[in-house]
């Protein structure tokens, strides 16, 4: 049997492919919306179709982390730590070091000797000789702007380092202990809400430190740190595999879309109400993918794809297959189709559609032509 025959019997969930497919294409046009984001006091028509549709597929990483809940949970009983950590965690480590490598120097040789004055006005440069080398070797301490879509994998690793343990407690944890979790998780997607609109209530931080609830320059891990973050999405996502929503398709849509449509909208006003601001940890404050505004549009796209039962299809699983690849590779894709888009002066709409179906389309094919390798192969999948 092939290897391309064994994933796709293990990927048998054809909603979970779909959502999959879905939430890749997702991160692309988020991406393609990061162009105009920068266009603030530049080209407002720009800005605010970036604001919006950026803002409209922020659920894309929360439904990835909401797939990993479904797929790895439980952690089978004859699995051991070590096991697991080397399968999963050895399976990044690849992928992580050669994208590490490849896209600055992609990026050096697109920035130095093709686009050498940039239409994006949101590319940090330079890119220089000195730059690159600086790249190429701090990768292992962070992501850079060149792999920026690899900090997903950076926090994937936590995340795989903590999942067999939560999955023995919920072996063994009751629907009620797993919701008073659940309802402690959603409390600490407040909390980067509360902590920007403290000062406006008297709070006046420690030593320079603004951060909550013990929160200070000596210790990062307040009350809410080990209650917070992408685990919570799993936890949620195993808890509705094991309690499904049975409700009505016209309930649901009661509760759904309004839920959606608030959270929409609170994203959007928020992120431009941000923008002035100048600072990246206020700008990104309501694009938080663990913000309650966020979370408010994750749930209810999952319980709709899930409520679709979409029959597997070769097609949709093999694409479901190509999508880590995808992410790993689109990036650059996106900013030099950023370029080519900027050049024919088409309207920014048009522009933003162009370069995200063309972006997609071209991180499929890459993705393809790389499986077809035994030696390349490792690093998309």
């Amino acid at each position: 049997m092939s290897h391309t025959d064994t994933l796709r019997r293990r990927e048998t969930i054809g909603w979970i492919d779909a959502l999959r497919v879905l939430a890749i294409v997702l991160v692309v046009i988020s991406h393609c919306c990061d162009h105009f984001n920068a266009l603030y006091g530049i080209d407002n028509t720009g800005f605010y179709l970036g604001a919006t549709i950026g803002s409209l597929v922020r659920p894309c990483v929360p439904l990835f982390a909401m797939m990993t809940g479904v797929l790895l949970f439980p952690v089978r009983q004859d699995t051991t730590l070590t096991g697991f950590y080397r399968k999963r965690i050895g399976r990044l480590l690849w992928p992580l070091a050669f994208w590490s490598l490849v896209l600055p120097v992609a990026n050096f040789i697109a920035y130095h000797y093709v686009w050498t004055t940039p239409a994006n006005m949101s590319l940090v440069g330079p890119f220089d000789v000195n730059n690159l080398i600086n790249h190429l070797y701090t990768w292992v301490f962070n992501f850079n702007y060149d792999t920026v879509p690899l900090w997903y994998l950076y926090m994937l690793i936590g995340i795989y380092l903590i999942i067999p343990i939560v999955s023995r407690w919920l072996e063994t944890a009751s629907d009620r202990d797993i919701r008073t979790v659940l309802w402690l998780w959603a409390a600490s997607l407040l909390a980067p809400y509360i902590q920007h609109f403290a000062p406006a209530l008297g709070y006046q931080g420690n030593y320079d430190n603004w951060g909550l609830w013990g929160v200070c320059s000596w210790n990062a891990f307040g009350s809410f740190h080990y209650m917070s973050g992408f685990m919570g999405y799993m936890i949620l996502a195993h808890y509705l595999m094991r309690n499904p929503v049975r409700c009505s398709t016209s309930r649901l849509a009661a509760v759904t879309v309004p839920m959606f449509v608030i959270g929409f909208a609170a994203t959007t006003a928020g992120f431009i109400s941000m923008v002035p601001s100048g600072n990246w940890a206020l700008i990104e404050l309501f694009w938080s993918f663990c913000g309650i505004n966020v979370f408010m549009m994750t749930l209810p796209v999952f319980l709709w794809v899930e409520r679709s039962q979409v029959k597997v299809s070769p097609l949709v699983t093999r694409l479901a297959m190509m999508s880590f690849g995808v992410y790993l590779c689109h990036f650059s894709i996106v900013q030099w189709g950023y370029e080519v888009m900027y050049s024919t002066g088409l309207p920014a709409w048009i522009r933003l559609t162009l370069n995200a179906l063309c972006t997609t389309v071209i991180s499929f094919g890459i993705v393809a032509l790389m499986m077809k390798s035994r030696f390349l192969r490792r690093f998309v999948m």
